[in-house]
């Protein structure tokens, strides 16, 4: 996965601010899509130095399937390369 660099305080703030968007996927994650939607958000947000983002992102993976987990990841590389 593509290393996200970004400045300390609003690196801090946009983490922070994905890993929210991240556990308003997880708390409707009742389809695959909304599951691949939390792991993405969260993947972004951990990479961002969330550390909390890699606690839930884990717990996510564990419930989704490996094709989950690479829809995600792909979706998370993709966001990172437009942005």
């Amino acid at each position: 996965m593509a290393r996200i660099e970004m400045p300390n305080a609003q690196g801090a703030r946009e983490a922070d601010m994905l890993f929210q968007l991240g556990m308003r996927y997880a708390a409707a994650a009742a389809t695959p899509d909304d599951r691949v939607a939390a792991h993405k958000w969260l993947n972004i947000a951990a990479m961002g130095g969330n550390a909390e983002a890699v606690r839930l992102r884990r717990e996510m993976a564990a419930e989704m399937s490996p094709t989950e987990i690479a829809a995600a990841q792909r979706a998370a590389r993709e966001w990172l390369t437009r942005h």
